[in-house]
């Protein structure tokens, strides 16, 4: 497809809206969303304001994990579609000036993958050295100590190849050995597969996972106090280790610039990774380092459950002190997390909550990731054991739910069946709160979270200082969270009341004015003789 000119920086401080396709819109009435139903709504996406839209896994799989287990990277699984839709929803999309990005997950694939079941046959086939095999230890055990994160062992013994193979996640996912260089320009015309399809670049899922340590070692043991969770439980088995040697390897940084210089042979298109290592914020500047590798990286950070203005502010400082020339990514919902109007707003349905939390996250430096339902308001669906279809969550249920509740359908219509989402039985149950606050009603409440979203964003998208500006934090009472953006001897400072209760803010000097316009979004937060009133969840502006 013929590349057409473009901004080449557009990413810089875009806002990039996250579909994940078998819950967006079902238009065959088998239950789950395809490409189709997201063709059918992309006039709502360009709407919100947004300039890209990141598609979640669609391609061909067994769904053990729900697409992120690639059994064909060439291919569109038969229940999103086929080639043709996903070449229309291009075409569709460049017509509304939406880019479409893809998650590629490229650290492993499906056991159901040719190249796994070929590389499984023997140990001198063309594609033996594909996969991470290893031999079993004297005794018949695992070669080492590695842990999956779904559980148990990350190792899986195979009995046709007489030998383990690695697995990081689910036992179906093998791991692909990126230290055989075949291997890595195999992935990378996979990569460029889509590129020429007209993609305007990828999500780079678990980036860091694609090298393991060659001699095998033991990670360290880690202590109970030391254990937290990012993308998985504190509980989970997984965070009794120190990760040092079954991911973030060195090798990894020469691979990203291998496909740093693939997508510079295509003009305009970018890598985003996500990033999850025992230090994320010092592997994501290194991964974004110099221009040379990622485009830009997010972390769990702030997909995490902490929530307070120094959880931010050191997360947000710590990032800026290493980052360097590097360009961060932000995320506070995506598909993996509970969602976060329940998991930071204390589980209830606030409209204040998820107005706020977006204006937050896209004053950060950086770019924004939203993910679908964030735009409506959406709480943490409840799902019941016997509905549960997550494997992570049948795995450490209850002491972990899994990731259903984040995952259901999106509700457009209470009128119809399954909310407008299926004529069918849908694959997850639409929520009660999601059908009753639902895309048709929210369009005609001027007030709501849908509303507020895109005018906030259209506001946000003519704010330099927002979209290129430095960042620091000014102190301010408890609770209250106060960002200052700079940018060509501008200045916008963003103050949020993070709390369910009113704040009173009498800053030592305050010489810009309460930007209101014709957008109100500072309407609950007043300012009178440099006396600033916050609203529970208020936040306001000022230039």
């Amino acid at each position: 497809m013929k590349q057409h000119s473009i901004n080449q920086d557009w990413w810089r401080g875009a806002v990039i809206y996250q579909v994940y396709p078998r819950s967006f819109c079902d238009t065959s009435g088998d239950g789950i969303g395809d490409i189709r139903g997201i063709i059918n709504k992309l006039d709502y996406i360009v709407e919100l304001g947004v300039d890209a839209v990141w598609v979640s896994p669609f391609f061909k799989s067994p769904m053990k994990d729900f697409g992120y287990d690639i059994s064909d990277y060439r291919d569109v699984d038969p229940i999103f579609g086929s080639l043709s839709d996903f070449d229309e929803l291009i075409d569709q999309a460049k017509q509304r000036n939406l880019k479409v990005m893809i998650d590629q997950v490229l650290s492993h694939t499906s056991d159901q993958h040719d190249w796994f079941v070929e590389s499984s046959e023997s140990r001198s086939n063309a594609k033996a050295d594909w996969y991470v095999w290893a031999d079993p230890k004297a005794d018949g055990s695992a070669p080492n100590n590695w842990i999956s994160i779904f559980g148990g062992s990350a190792w899986e013994w195979h009995a046709g190849r007489g030998q383990y193979y690695l697995h990081n996640f689910l036992k179906s996912q093998p791991d692909l050995n990126f230290h055989c260089a075949e291997l890595r320009q195999q992935i990378l015309q996979e990569l460029e597969f889509w590129l020429k399809r007209g993609v305007d670049g990828f999500r780079l899922d678990a980036i860091n996972f694609c090298y393991h340590d060659q001699s095998l070692r033991d990670n360290p043991f880690k202590p109970r106090e030391q254990r937290t969770g990012r993308g998985f439980s504190p509980d989970n088995p997984y965070a009794a280790q120190y990760h040092h040697f079954d991911n973030t390897q060195i090798e990894n940084l020469s691979f990203l610039e291998s496909v740093r210089d693939l997508l510079n042979q295509y003009p305009g298109t970018v890598a985003l990774g996500e990033i999850n290592s025992e230090d994320s914020l010092k592997t994501l500047s290194e991964y974004t380092e110099g221009g040379k590798r990622l485009h830009m990286g997010y972390n769990f950070e702030l997909l995490a459950d902490e929530f307070s203005v120094d959880h931010i502010k050191t997360t947000v400082n710590s990032l800026e002190a290493v980052i360097g020339e590097g360009w961060p990514c932000w995320a506070v919902s995506n598909h993996d997390v509970t969602r976060v109007v329940t998991r930071w707003g204390n589980g209830k349905l606030n409209q204040e909550f998820a107005k706020m939390t977006l204006a937050l996250a896209a004053s950060l430096r950086g770019t924004l990731c939203v993910y679908q339902g964030e735009e409506l308001g959406f709480t943490e669906a409840p799902i019941q054991r016997d509905q549960l279809k997550d494997p992570f969550g049948i795995e450490f249920w209850p002491e972990f739910k899994g990731r259903d509740g984040c995952r259901t359908p999106i509700a457009w219509d209470e009128s119809e069946p399954n909310a407008g989402f299926s004529q069918g039985s849908a694959w997850l149950p639409v929520a009660p709160d999601h059908a009753q606050n639902n895309v048709s009603v929210q369009i005609d409440d001027p007030g709501s979270v849908l509303n507020f979203y895109k005018s906030f964003l259209s506001w946000r998208s003519e704010q330099t200082t927002l979209i290129k500006g430095d960042i620091c934090f000014i102190d301010a009472p408890d609770n209250l969270l106060v960002i200052k953006r700079s940018h060509d001897q501008q200045t916008t400072i963003a103050c949020f009341n993070l709390s369910d209760q009113p704040i009173i803010w009498q800053p030592q000097k305050l010489d810009q004015e309460l930007v209101l316009g014709t957008y109100k979004f500072g309407e609950k937060t007043s300012l009178e003789n440099n006396i600033v009133q916050f609203a529970p969840y208020g936040f306001a502006y000022f230039a």
